[in-house]
């Protein structure tokens, strides 16, 4: 109980680091798209995200593996959280399977 207690802020960390990465990308795309200049915006983009996910990674992982394991877990998981909440709002609900052309 107690290793969960200590390695929890780890994990959300990782979180934190992943949505700043993966937010940060999104309204990089967003705002590069309809820029004079988008490969200013990329690169001081890319620069800035990079620089700040690996000093977060540094300072929550340090000198333990597990730390950084759980950082690393939650920067996937926000990865996933990011990319589902920015679809199209149409794209949200499940597909389903189509219908077949013949009936029964």
């Amino acid at each position: 109980m107690n290793e969960v207690v200590l390695l929890a802020p780890a994990f959300a960390a990782g979180g934190l680091l992943g949505a700043i990465f993966f937010g940060g990308l999104w309204w990089t795309v967003i705002r590069a798209v309809s820029s004079q200049q988008p490969a200013l915006w990329f690169l001081g983009s890319m620069l800035l995200r990079t620089t700040v996910t690996l000093a977060g990674f540094y300072f929550v992982g340090r000198e333990h593996w597990e730390r950084w394991l759980l950082c690393l877990l939650g920067f996937v998981l926000a990865r996933l959280v990011v990319s589902w909440l920015i679809r199209p709002p149409g794209q949200h609900a499940k597909p389903t399977a189509p219908e077949s052309s013949y009936a029964p």
